[in-house]
């Protein structure tokens, strides 16, 4: 329990101070009543040595404010049995189960759609539990749906929003959750009879790879996902893969650059001149060539290529505001590019709204980074 929260606080750069503020603030906000800050520094003090536990009340302020779940709060593995009392309510499970899926199905999506659109906007920490709540209803009509009619529906859906879950787990830094809900996503999928939602969960977990240090296999991966029955997938999906691997290919250092560019050349190659962002199958994914203008300067500033400056300055000349968390992305990629060539105030201006936009959001993940490119300065 100690190490949970200790873990998480820290991987959010907070000190306890910081978190007794946070707390009641949130509480004042929402006209709560807690504990004064001398009272809750001592819990937090306790709870982070194990001396007291972590009381619901509190845990539903903490998960929030952490993007943390009551798991990982407390240090405890989460419960995935779900038991039905004898028979009859087994059966009614099954029968509610058959007769909803069909009508459930749009609800889910369309509740993976508001929470995504969250997500951009303000980040993951706040939606832990909306999150979790989400996935544990899919999961149990997904659970007692019997027949590929009923559960084909369901299992696109849990897919899509499972890769959505492992993806703001893995922004707030959240490792085991997030290659967890991957798993959940693959399997999904693969009930779904879905290789493009599989495909797709692959890619993205590939950057679990990449980040836990293990640049090779993530690309090995991504690869792979690419090799996923390709001519059912999409050709948006294709260009995706392909984006996906040239940046993980850059990411794995100075030998793999001839193979990111290529992996580039194919992704512009197959992205669909349409003008749409996304397939009306794959909601997942945003790509159109303004989004794989600023993944190449992405790709481009970590191979430390001059003509990357290009490619991200019209990309934030473009740039869509309400995508907040890419846009700190945007400006990580500037901030490196103008390190490259020495332009050290340029790049400390772009680092300071990188670390803006990663703070708005809660991102553990672009703020690791906003701290390493800091370390260059």
């Amino acid at each position: 329990m100690a190490k949970g929260l200790r873990a998480i606080r820290t991987a959010r750069g907070w000190s306890q101070d910081r978190l007794v503020h946070e707390m009641r603030r949130f509480a004042e906000q929402r006209l709560l009543d807690i504990a004064a800050a001398a009272s809750l520094k001592t819990y937090i003090s306790e709870w982070e040595n194990g001396r007291r536990t972590i009381t619901d009340r509190y845990a539903a302020i903490l998960r929030p404010l952490l993007g943390a779940t009551d798991a990982e709060l407390r240090g405890e593995t989460e419960a995935q049995e779900l038991q039905a009392d004898g028979y009859a309510d087994l059966l009614s499970r099954i029968d509610a189960a058959g007769s909803l899926s069909e009508s459930m199905a749009p609800s889910f999506l369309a509740q993976t759609e508001l929470l995504r659109t969250m997500d951009r906007q303000m980040g993951a920490t706040g939606l832990v539990d909306q999150m979790n709540g989400h996935l544990a209803a899919m999961e149990e009509a997904l659970t007692f749906a019997v027949l590929p009619r009923a559960r084909r529906p369901i299992a696109t859906a849990l897919a899509g929003a499972s890769t959505l879950a492992a993806w703001q787990a893995l922004d707030a830094g959240a490792v085991d959750r997030a290659w967890r809900r991957y798993e959940l996503a693959k399997k999904a999928a693969q009930d779904a009879e879905s290789p493009l939602y599989l495909a797709h969960a692959m890619g993205e977990q590939a950057y679990v790879l990449a980040e836990a240090g293990r640049p090779q296999l993530a690309v090995e991966l991504v690869r792979d996902a690419q090799r996923t029955q390709p001519e059912r997938q999409s050709p948006r999906l294709r260009a995706w893969l392909a984006a996906a691997e040239a940046e993980l290919c850059a990411a794995a250092g100075p030998e793999m650059e001839s193979a990111a560019r290529s992996a580039l050349e194919r992704a512009t190659a197959l992205l669909p001149d349409d003008g749409e962002t996304r397939d009306a199958d794959m909601l997942s994914i945003f790509l159109n060539t303004g989004h794989l203008a600023r993944w190449r300067g992405n790709v481009l500033a970590k191979l430390g290529d001059a003509s990357a400056m290009e490619e991200l300055y019209a990309s934030l000349d473009s740039a869509d505001e309400s995508f907040v968390r890419a846009n700190s992305g945007l400006h990580c990629d500037l901030t490196q590019a103008h390190l490259a060539r020495g332009e050290l105030d340029d790049a400390r201006s772009h680092l300071r709204k990188a670390r803006l936009l990663a703070n708005r959001t809660g991102s553990v993940r672009f703020r690791r980074r906003v701290e390493l490119l800091t370390g260059r300065l």
